[in-house]
């Protein structure tokens, strides 16, 4: 019972749309408790089919992603398709060890006892995924859900529709929907579905509509995960390599047409060495995307025209250094930077999302961390310097999600490292262990042993206290 969006031959009612979300969490409920998704073997399966179902159909979903960005085959494969791969034989690997109960050491308060922690899944959860990277955000948190033992309902993004259809079709087809199962639709869909009550809920998206999804979810106390977004710096010192930093720069930024949550958001470079920067940023992107990048056929486009209207009015002529063109019936930005920007400029006023990057300036290292740290979290943050007492006063003084010392970006491709944000930019984090962790509760249990049973705890108390004072400051 896949629930697809309304076709051309009528709409699916709003009543229809909760009939059938309903209904899937029913047979999804039920299929739980019957304890199908909790031996270790099952889990195994089912993460191996889908192995086996994202490698038949790799080039479909090639296409599907061309269609909807015109994604470079290699983006592609290297940011989803690939990166999808790491988690799930890391995921093989590795699920016996994370199911297993794990001893803690116990005290000799309880003795005689042992104390364990055992991963329970949840039950049934729910994944909501956002459109720039469809099948990587997608199926990377449902990895940590299946590993876990959960049954998982998808909302892929409508906005990134070829996606979501052969996400679905591939699903439907090969997958139990009692188990999982795909819902496509709008807002209203993903209104329907933050209305129902269940186990868990994983959101990907902006940091606006995360807030929606946690006030859903409050009404049921349903634990959640939220990856969102904001402005991510990257910071320029003067000793660095600067053509090595544009280069990094200019890769993190123009990825996937800067359509991507933790790519660059806006430069701070020190004052001193701004001019030399640009040059070398422009000189990156003729490098990658030859003297016409409206004609490469390696950089993407932007998702629909309401993102390439708000991205087209950031891009005041007083401001661009580099780039500046654009083609609405392309949905084509060229890679482009801002220069002499302020705080109040367009493309500071939010997360960009777009090949736009604002040039600010600082002269000290004192003045960037302050900039940084008078702004809202953020997810990233890429430090370029060859300064080490530089870089451990911005890993001690600066809160982001994660990040780069001279990289961008690169700190996702390793499973082993955990993704995720703080305050506005997220809650909670995943990949590898982490994923398992995030949809697993962690219950605590205590075996205590029958053959001595002291006294000394039980009432009447008359004298013990004092006794108790001593025995707790000799642990």
């Amino acid at each position: 019972m896949a629930i697809a969006p309304p076709n051309s031959t009528g709409q699916v009612s709003q009543e229809e749309i909760k009939k059938r979300i309903q209904a899937l969490l029913t047979s999804q409920r039920a299929f739980f408790a019957d304890g199908h998704t909790l031996p270790v073997a099952f889990r195994k399966e089912q993460l191996r089919k889908l192995q086996r179902v994202l490698k038949q159909h790799e080039q479909e979903l090639f296409d599907a992603l061309y269609a909807d960005f015109r994604k470079p085959a290699l983006e592609a494969f290297g940011t989803e398709i690939g990166f999808i791969e790491l988690e799930l034989k890391l995921a093989l690997k590795s699920i016996e060890d994370w199911a297993c109960p794990r001893r803690v050491p116990e005290t000799l308060i309880n003795f005689p006892a042992r104390s364990y922690v055992y991963p329970q899944p949840y039950g049934v959860t729910l994944i909501i995924s956002p459109w720039n990277y469809p099948l990587n955000l997608l199926f990377t948190p449902l990895i940590g859900a299946m590993a876990a033992g959960n049954c998982a309902i998808l909302k892929p993004s409508e906005i990134a529709p070829n996606t979501a259809a052969v996400v679905n079709r591939l699903i439907t087809q090969n997958f139990d929907e009692r188990y999982l199962a795909v819902v496509e639709g709008g807002v209203e869909t993903s209104q329907e579905l933050l209305a129902q009550r269940f186990d868990y809920i994983f959101f990907t998206g902006s940091t606006q509509v995360g807030r929606i999804v946690m006030k859903a979810a409050a009404e049921y106390l349903t634990p959640v995960t939220l990856e969102l977004g904001g402005k991510s710096p990257a910071i320029v010192v003067s000793d660095t390599d600067l053509e090595l930093a544009a280069r990094r720069i200019c890769w993190g930024k123009f990825l996937n047409a800067g359509q991507t949550c933790v790519a660059p958001d806006y430069v701070l470079v020190q004052e001193d060495v701004k001019e030399e920067f640009i040059q070398q940023m422009a000189q990156c992107i003729k490098e990658f995307y030859g003297e016409q990048p409206l004609n490469s056929p390696d950089f993407a486009r932007i998702i629909n025209d309401n993102h390439f209207q708000r991205l087209s009015a950031m891009l005041t002529p007083e401001h661009v250094r580099i780039g500046g063109e654009t083609d609405a019936a392309d949905r084509y930005i060229a890679p482009t930077v801002l220069d002499n920007i302020a705080w109040d400029h367009p493309s500071m006023q939010e997360e960009i999302f777009g090949p736009v990057l604002p040039i600010l300036t600082f002269e000290t290292i004192d003045e960037a961390i302050k900039i940084v740290n008078r702004h809202e979290k953020p997810l990233a943050l890429y430090f370029f310097s060859a300064n080490k007492l530089y870089q451990q006063r911005i890993l001690h003084e600066v809160t982001f999600g994660g990040g780069c010392i001279n990289d961008t970006i690169s700190h996702l491709a390793n499973p082993n490292l955990p993704f995720g944000g703080v305050g506005s930019s997220g809650l909670g984090s995943y990949h590898g262990i982490a994923s398992f962790d995030v949809f697993s509760h962690q219950k605590s249990v205590l075996h205590r042993g029958t053959w001595l049973d002291l006294p000394f705890r039980y009432p009447p108390y008359g004298n013990k206290l004092n006794l108790l004072r001593r025995f707790f400051k000799w642990l």
